[in-house]
């Protein structure tokens, strides 16, 4: 698993993943095929979709290019961007991460490219002025109930978005076609690496 692990390094150094992403457990008093179920299924008429899940924060937006990123980090009294020093390249192809302080809610905040493109971004939160709670209240309100909730994190997912509260307070956006593409490359990887290490081995 080490080229699953390396992806896994990277994305935790940047501060960009917690816990892996989550598939929501059905509890077995709703499992797939009971009465329950059945009657709680969508299409039943009455059942109300989830809202969408924002890519957006501010003028920032998973998808956006480099070039675009720096321009509203400059342009944003709450980020403390100080141009080209504040970018770096991972070894891991094709990625840039932006890591910049900010000013007065925000204390910090990460943004990892892909092909020059924004897959996730991370803001971590001055606990002496905001509070987990009001941002989790504000969450529940807009968006429902998260999808996965333990004590180190609530999650919201759907099939492109990631939203992340993460204690002691970190909100994490991600975009997951990008991320599960990255964990399927890197899956073949370690597979490969297996396969040339048992040939390896075999010779002797």
């Amino acid at each position: 698993m080490r080229g699953m692990y390396r992806l896994r390094y990277l994305l935790v150094l940047a501060g960009l993943l917690g816990a892996a992403p989550v598939v929501a457990q059905t509890g077995p008093e709703q499992s797939a095929g009971s009465p329950q179920a059945e009657q709680e299924a969508p299409g039943a008429g009455n059942a109300e979709e989830k809202p969408e899940l924002p890519r957006v924060y501010r003028e920032l937006s998973l998808g956006m290019g480099l070039e675009d990123v720096k321009k509203a980090l400059q342009e944003d009294g709450l980020f403390n961007f100080r141009g080209d020093r504040d970018v770096s390249f991972l070894p891991l192809g094709e990625q840039n991460l932006v890591e910049t302080t900010g000013f007065s809610f925000i204390k910090r905040a990460l943004f990892q490219f892909r092909s020059g493109k924004l897959f996730a971004m991370a803001f971590t939160m001055n606990t002496e002025l905001v509070d987990h709670y009001s941002i989790f209240t504000v969450f529940v309100q807009k968006y429902g109930e998260p999808d996965i909730l333990d004590p180190q994190q609530a999650v919201w997912e759907s099939r492109d978005t990631r939203i992340a509260i993460e204690r002691p307070l970190t909100v994490k956006y991600m975009d997951m076609p990008v991320f599960n593409e990255l964990l399927d490359a890197a899956q073949t990887k370690e597979s490969q690496d297996l396969r040339l290490r048992e040939d390896f081995l075999h010779g002797f």
